[in-house]
């Protein structure tokens, strides 16, 4: 074999998984086919590190989204990645939503989030005067991440160890063979490559990806649907010091505040199931966004709302669909040895990072 392993797609998964794989000593390669790192929905995110709060209990969103965050923040320290620790509230802006914020409790003292407190009306009018809310949820543990510094600091660690990212490489085809697999890759200059091991972190190309490869079983491939979120900054000062986020709904976790590294306010990201990846922002689905908004900051003035980014989430059920979790195929789902496929990972892809890679790399010995 020519390498050890091979990685498909430099996001912020399948850096983590190569990092992961090198440090054991493993050869490692991660092939991406755009000209840069963190092209797709690792640079369309929030950039938020999640407590793991609403996930079901022992799902793998809520073990890895646990474990990663406690992991992410201590390499946050030790790599010099910027990131701030700046709590979230998730607010109830009515009598009704206030009794199910219970069930949000409930489920994130499961899945261990111990950090996780109410707090009633008078605090929050102190914490922040400019919220309409009755009640709340705090998360202290909750931040926000410069995902482009994470990139490149596993990007760093994946070639202390000797491994390699080969940008303007798109896989073209392959074929499990014996021992292994064979790979077909394009770009300025193609070439055929073999390996023992082959990590599919794809994100939105992870089913392309499978189906190019003969030897993949088609009924282990997973359907794809694409849902897009929009974002709009927030024109002017920001009104909140920490993420403030309405009550979820079947869809998603509503329209919430964020604020970047510099303080920057953005709201979002709404819901679009689409049939092609388009990042285009529609300025007219600020319209929706000014009535989500309003219900807990009702000073939002018209106007003030700007078009910022989109991203798309690779989801694997579709529109109506219970929410599915993230799925790590590996031997015992499919039958080829070596091969792993990650189909799914949308949030908390970013904060689980690092604990999903550690349990690729399990998989794998």
């Amino acid at each position: 074999m020519d390498i050890d392993a091979i990685v498909i797609g430099a996001g912020i998964v399948g850096l983590a998984a190569a990092r992961a794989l090198a440090a054991t000593g493993r050869e490692v390669i991660v092939l991406e086919r755009h000209a840069h790192i963190g092209q797709e929905t690792s640079s369309r995110n929030s950039e938020v590190i999640h407590a793991g709060i609403y996930y079901p209990q022992g799902s793998l969103k809520a073990k890895l989204c646990v474990r990663g965050r406690d992991m992410l923040y201590a390499y946050c320290d030790t790599h010099h990645v910027e990131y701030q620790r700046l709590g979230k509230l998730i607010v109830a802006t009515d009598d009704a939503q206030s009794e199910n914020l219970s069930t949000i409790h409930q489920k994130a003292v499961n899945n261990g989030v111990d950090d996780i407190r109410y707090v009633e009306q008078a605090e929050l009018q102190t914490l922040e005067p400019n919220l309409r809310a009755v009640r709340a949820l705090l998360s202290p543990s909750t931040g926000i991440i410069n995902s482009h510094e994470l990139m490149l600091a596993y990007q760093s660690d994946l070639e202390k160890h000797g491994g390699v990212v080969a940008v303007g490489s798109p896989v073209v085809s392959g074929e499990v063979i014996d021992g292994g697999f064979r790979l077909s890759v394009g770009g300025d200059e193609p070439t055929m490559i073999t390996c023992r091991e082959l990590v599919n972190c794809a994100g939105l190309g992870a089913q392309d990806i499978a189906q190019s490869i003969l030897g993949i079983p088609a009924k282990s491939i997973p359907t794809r649907y694409l849902s897009r979120g929009c974002y709009f900054t927030l024109a002017g000062k920001a009104p909140f010091s920490r993420l403030i986020y309405p009550m979820p709904n079947n869809e998603g976790l509503g329209v919430h505040l964020t604020l970047d590294l510099q303080g920057q306010a953005r709201f979002g990201p709404d819901t679009q199931w689409v049939d092609d990846i388009d990042y285009t922002v529609d300025p007219d689905r600020a319209a929706a966004f000014y009535g989500a908004v309003r219900a807990y900051y009702p000073e939002l003035r018209d106007g003030q709302l700007e078009p910022a980014y989109a991203g798309i989430r690779p989801k694997v059920a579709g529109p109506g669909e219970d929410a599915a979790d993230f799925l790590i195929h590996t031997e015992k789902h499919h039958g080829v040895p070596g091969w792993v496929a990650l189909y799914g990972i949308e949030s908390p892809g970013l904060t689980a990072s690092m604990a999903i890679a550690d349990q690729l790399v399990s998989e794998l010995t």
